[in-house]
């Protein structure tokens, strides 16, 4: 019988562990699993909330969606909500749900044009129901034989040490630990990590779970980073946490001011905040008082600065050692994409395992996956940036005004000029995604499809009406987000 591969991951949190726990659930049998971490490192801790991909996930590695949300304190999200983005005193969401009824020819928003221009048909917000239910600060997680399409807020610390116990559980072995040198063979692949204490952890396999500091995949196999801040320009973060004043609200908002925004995320037992800021038009100062005077509710925590350069390393694949987490990249977390972008990683890495000698090619193929899937999202993120009429900071100024990817650019140019969208190329952000931040920032299509006309107008309004009454008598019989909170999944020793 063929010895186990030994696997060995380079750090804990919300990366080593869902790896180590994911890994070890799928391919145990096949891998000998040790992750390294030191309780004197700090994690980033604040990827807080998330896109309901991860439900997916959870259900591939056998996680208990009740189980999990009591021990991480969460509560459910139904999108994001964006105040002041397109212009100050807007306000959209960006759900998760389907807006209308799908049609092979055109898009629901497209026959939704055709009514407005005939006078009917009210706004596109009424035809979602899961962004009618997030305004109503209702939930369920189905209505009827209808099942919402939901993510996650959760506590991320609860989170790593929720699945840290899982893990150990399963099989995975800790070591205690910091890494004080990483020993490399003849051929250039890691064969040891030599720890503080003087123990030697060979492996065939690294992991790379160390953070931004990229441990393994930076400063020992020296692969670059490709520094996308000219797109995307913040490179610092404030967060801090404060009591709960309100029950929670099923989404997480996204507030901008002058320089900055700020994120807002409840959990059953108090609520995660944050500045995103750039240190070019902001400084460290001006962004803690921003954040510090927005807050509702008392701090309850200390708070504190994260600094980061947006961007991807050129290869999250080098030699025997595969980056996940944000040692292969980071895109700030205005669309909640981090976690999202492990469990893919982990997906990726589970298809491509490299069992075998020859890995060259599946490097390449996890490599050349990986540089598509950071660059589609990151058009999406720079998308709520450019797309803006504010004109009152150099900050908005920067992002209205600025060259942008052609990829994005065409997309923009499609939907102003013609109304027409389409899912991205990793089938991430869906078609209703697109719409719903383009047209909620300001970019109405000056023409679009004709299929709205081929009913005639009373068949046109009698089936908007019956969509708009269908979700209305759908939300009306959903309980209280908070009360189905307490009656599903409530949080362990608050």
């Amino acid at each position: 019988m063929k010895a186990k591969t030994k696997l060995v991951i380079a750090g804990g949190g919300t990366a080593g562990w869902l790896t180590a726990y994911s890994l070890v659930t799928r391919l145990g049998n096949l891998l000998d699993i040790t992750l390294v971490e030191s309780d004197q490192v700090g994690t980033v801790g604040v990827g807080e909330a998330t896109i309901p991909t991860l439900r997916t996930f959870h259900r591939l590695i056998g996680i208990d969606e009740r189980e999990f949300m009591a021990a991480t304190h969460a509560t459910f999200k139904l999108g994001i909500m964006f105040d002041n983005w397109g212009q100050r005193g807007d306000s959209y969401i960006h759900s998760f749900g389907e807006i209308g009824q799908r049609s092979w020819m055109a898009e629901f928003h497209e026959f939704w044009m055709e009514a407005r221009a005939q006078g009917f048909g009210g706004s596109l917000d009424d035809y979602c129901l899961e962004l009618k239910a997030a305004k109503a600060n209702k939930f369920a997680t189905q209505v009827g034989k209808k099942s919402l399409n939901f993510a996650y807020h959760m506590n991320a610390t609860a989170y790593a040490l929720y699945l840290r116990e899982k893990s150990e559980q399963a099989g995975v072995n800790r070591v205690e630990g910091r890494i004080e040198q990483v020993i490399n063979n003849q051929s250039g692949d890691i064969s040891a990590l030599i720890m503080d204490d003087g123990n030697n952890i060979y492996g065939d396999v690294f992991i790379d779970c160390t953070g931004f500091r990229g441990l393994l995949i930076g400063k020992n196999l020296d692969v670059d980073y490709e520094d996308w801040s000219h797109w995307l320009a913040a490179d610092s973060a404030i967060a801090v946490q404060t009591e709960a004043v309100e029950a929670p609200r099923p989404y997480t908002r996204a507030i901008a001011h002058s320089a900055a925004w700020q994120w807002r995320i409840p959990l059953q037992n108090r609520v995660g905040n944050g500045i995103v800021y750039s240190s070019q038009f902001l400084s460290d100062d001006e962004a803690r008082s921003c954040l510090m005077r927005n807050l509702s509710g008392e701090t309850i925590s200390e708070p504190r600065k994260l600094q980061f350069t947006t961007g991807r390393r050129k290869k999250a694949w080098q030699k025997n050692c595969i980056a996940i987490g944000l040692s292969s990249g980071f895109l700030e977390p205005l669309e909640s994409t981090s976690i999202h972008l492990i469990t893919t990683a982990i997906l990726r890495l589970m298809k491509l395992f490299p069992f075998g000698s020859n890995t060259a090619l599946l490097a390449e193929q996890f490599n050349r996956e990986t540089k598509l899937e950071l660059e589609t999202i990151r058009d999406f993120i720079i998308l709520h940036y450019h797309l803006t009429q504010r004109n009152d900071s150099p900050f908005w100024d920067h992002y209205r005004t600025m060259d942008i990817p052609e990829s994005l650019a065409h997309r923009m140019a499609m939907f102003r000029e013609n109304g027409y969208a389409w899912p991205d190329d990793v089938s991430l952000f869906r078609v209703d995604s697109w719409v719903q931040v383009m047209m909620g920032q300001g970019l109405t299509p000056t023409q679009y499809h004709g299929a709205g006309r081929v009913l005639p107008v009373s068949g046109l309004k009698q089936q908007m009406a019956n969509l708009r009454k269908l979700i209305d008598n759908s939300v009306t019989s959903l309980p209280e987000h908070g009360d189905f909170i307490q009656s599903y999944c409530p949080a362990q020793n608050l």
